[in-house]
């Protein structure tokens, strides 16, 4: 046997083998000279971090007074608002309490004690990610934090990071823990305009940073991640992330030793004060700068950290001519005749305008004034939406072709029967256990969908929605525009078909403005451009999508053309153009809502009951000298002011491919003989779907969780649970809570 030979390999010849060999020798000068590129370039790699590190020395750090106002600018250019009032009290490490120390850390870096300064995995992922153009995207320890807050700026720049490294590395050389730490407390922006501890425990609980204690720690501490966020009295319907991350908080804490998980498990929420802006941000400019700070932010267009540093020049989307006649609609057809004591106190208006073929949001009314109440009533979401989805569940079963049980394709003239309290049937004909009623209990009999549709019948939309499905109702619904995160969405089944999920009205005016746009959806936007410096800053375009299809949107606006010529949202006719639209009036007379539709313009508002002082949502019966306020009152007469004098001088324009509805049916179930005939806004006392007072609609499921109440907050308690609520939706349907409730295990009645 050869020496080239293993016992049962086939034999070979040795010529065979030879140009093997002869290949291997070839190749081994190109592997020596990959090998040799590889060690060179790695000593010049190390050289360069050599040369980096003596080079690069820790500079002076920056003076706050070389802080910048961020200008905020109207689309015109005229200017909006400029802000930049830096807010700061350093304080020393031992005026922190340890506990708030170690919060810090268990949100922040863990293994601040024990690891280095840099972590360069985190900084390898940022680099690459920002330059293959991706979001803005951190891993950064205390120390580097420390470094962009204290020594650079905020900018997220390959430059930039690379001296935050080096940096940071000597820092960790030649500074103690405690003193980057303390540095690294004093120089974060918690939100609320405070940087630094002290500023922040002043700005949400009103007291120094040294009386803190541990669930109020904590919560500062989730600040840090996401300010605007987590501030569960600017955004009550975020209160359940904000809750989470506390959470997040405390449970890293007992995982690293500094706390007990005893006292962990009988910590509660620690809900802030009230936030008290500057007088820069008085009347309606506080709303409007604060939604396009988020609109910035959420989309990472800028950093709220390095937003918060200034020097930012933003030309926002809103019209100041249209934003005036939104704020003057308001004014005249309900404020400015109100009283001081409640339940006139209670009243509060939201309302968003969205230009149809761009998403541009152009108007957008959040309160009297930012300095006296921070919620912007716009953009919250903490009420339900009512009726207002009722369009949503018929796109959905024009979209899917959807079937009645009787095998009926669902269109305007389908027949359901609208009698109130009729069980709603599953799709094998069974009895699903749910029988939701109309408002009042009003019977309607039988009546054809476009007729259910202009007179808000509950009973047909929670049948309507079972045949075609509660996920593609959600998913209709998410295509359209309302965000998936949107408090009672994920958990309602048949009752998302009434309204239950609580979006804001500017989630509404997307979805509105995508049917309007004869089904694409286009993301409502806040910005036009941005710059720093002279310099500017990418701002990405609007997401734009095919939502349903054309066919869909057009059906969905021909019903919805009727409810304004005929049915609750007649005294939106105002607006003196073809306009399509919906009413909608929450349990109890919470919120009334009117979202409506030129083919230019999709504007939505809404009237909240909120007790000022306690935050509690309150029912507005009473309200403005009347005896309850509907969707199809001040909401649509808002609306028709509005969209006249935002439409003024522009050519009246139709719907395309929206052809009017079936006649709709008169209260007792038949046909309006005279369909043409002009009817006037619904009358005192009388409900959009015909009813009177006293609701008489099903209440909430039992079951579920919530999120802990806030006393003093805008966060809203609902009224009390009724005696009988197991009607109210399909068996074993969880319940929500929309975010600050405070109520464990109830949901509150679907709306109409």
């Amino acid at each position: 046997m050869g020496v080239d030979r293993w016992p049962g390999w086939p034999a070979k010849s040795a010529g065979a083998r030879r140009p093997r060999r002869r290949g291997l020798r070839r190749l081994l000068p190109t592997w020596r000279v990959l090998l040799g590129g590889l060690m060179g370039a790695t000593v010049l790699g190390l050289g360069a971090l050599v040369a980096g590190y003596l080079l690069v020395e820790i500079p002076e750090p920056k003076s706050a007074a070389a802080a910048q106002a961020n200008v905020f600018l109207y689309a015109d250019g005229s200017q909006l608002a400029a802000v930049g009032e830096v807010n700061r009290a350093n304080v020393s490490l031992d005026q922190v309490p340890e506990p708030v120390r170690h919060a810090v850390l268990a949100a922040e870096d863990r293994d601040f004690y024990d690891s280095s300064a840099v972590d360069l995995s985190a900084m390898v992922r940022a680099g690459w990610n920002m330059l293959r153009g991706g979001g803005r995207q951190s891993g950064s320890t205390i120390t580097q934090q420390f470094v962009k807050n204290y020594y650079l700026d905020q900018r997220q720049t390959v430059t930039r990071k690379v001296k935050e490294l080096f940096i940071a590395v000597k820092l960790g050389r030649e500074t103690s823990k405690e003193e980057i730490l303390q540095g690294y407390l004093n120089t974060s922006y918690f939100g609320r305009n405070a940087y630094g501890v002290q500023a922040a425990a002043q700005a949400y609980y009103g007291k120094d940073a040294a009386r803190l204690d541990v669930a109020e720690g904590a919560y500062l501490a989730a600040l840090l991640q996401a300010p605007s966020a987590y501030d569960v009295v600017a955004d009550p319907g975020g209160a359940g992330r904000a809750v989470a991350r506390w959470e997040y908080v405390l449970d890293g804490m007992v995982s690293q030793g500094w706390l007990d998980a005893s006292e962990r498990a009988g910590l509660e929420f620690p809900w802030p004060g009230p936030y008290e802006p500057s007088d820069l941000l008085s009347g309606e400019r506080g709303y409007l700068v604060e939604a396009v700070k988020g609109h910035l932010t959420g989309r990472g267009i800028v950093g709220e950290d390095e937003l918060a540093a200034g020097g930012y020049r933003i030309t926002t989307t809103i019209d100041p001519v249209r934003q005036e006649a939104l704020t003057r609609a308001v004014g005249e057809q309900l404020l400015d005749g109100l009283g001081t004591e409640p339940p006139d106190a209670f009243v509060r208006v939201g309302a968003t305008s969205v230009e149809v073929a761009t998403g541009e949001v152009v108007a957008m009314y959040g309160g009297r004034d930012y300095t006296e109440q921070f919620v912007n009533n716009a953009t919250r979401r903490d009420y339900q939406a009512a009726s207002t989805f009722k369009p949503i569940v018929y796109a959905a079963a024009l979209e899917h072709a959807a079937l009645t049980v009787d095998g009926e394709r669902i269109g305007p003239a389908t027949v359901y029967e609208g009698g109130s309290g009729r069980e709603v049937v599953n799709r094998d004909g069974t009895g699903s256990g749910w029988s939701p009623q109309n408002e009042g209990g009003k019977d309607f009999g039988t009546v054809t969908v476009a007729e259910a549709m202009d007179q808000s019948v509950n009973a047909v939309f929670a049948q309507l929605g079972q045949d075609v499905g509660a996920d593609r109702v959600r998913e209709t619904a998410v295509a359209l525009g309302i965000p998936e995160d949107v408090p009672g969405l994920a958990e309602a089944r048949g009752s998302i078909s009434l309204g239950t999920a609580t979006p804001s009205t500017l989630d509404v005016a997307q979805v509105y403005a995508a049917l309007a746009g004869r089904g694409t959806y286009r993301e409502a936007v806040l910005v036009r451009e941005v710059s720093r410096d002279g310099e500017p800053v990418p701002v990405p375009g609007a997401v734009e999508r095919r939502a349903v299809s054309p066919e869909a949107a057009d059906g969905v606006t021909a019903v919805l053309r009727g409810v304004v010529e005929r049915g609750t949202g007649t005294a939106a006719r105002s607006a003196g153009r073809p306009a399509a639209g919906k009413t909608g009036t929450a349990e109890e007379d919470r919120a009334a809502w009117f979202a409506g539709f030129t083919p230019e313009l999709a504007t939505v508002v809404a009237v909240f009951g909120q007790d000022s002082e306690s935050g509690e949502q309150q029912s507005l019966y009473g309200a403005a000298g009347q005896e309850r306020i509907s969707g199809g009152g001040f909401p649509a007469l808002i609306w028709g002011q509005y969209t006249a004098a935002a439409l003024e001088g522009r050519p009246v324009v139709g719907f395309e491919g929206a052809a009017e509805p079936v006649p709709p049916a008169t209260p007792d179930g038949e046909r309006d003989p005279e369909p043409d005939r002009e009817r006037g806004p619904v009358p005192e006392g009388e409900r959009e779907d015909g009813g009177r007072a006293g609701s008489g609609e099903p209440e909430a499921e039992p079951g579920g969780s919530a999120v802990p109440s806030a006393p003093g907050s805008a966060a809203p308690t609902p009224g009390p649970p009724p005696a009988d609520p197991s009607p109210s939706a399909p068996p074993g349907e969880p319940s929500v809570v929309p975010s600050g409730t405070g109520e464990p295990g109830r949901e509150p009645a679907p709306g109409r």
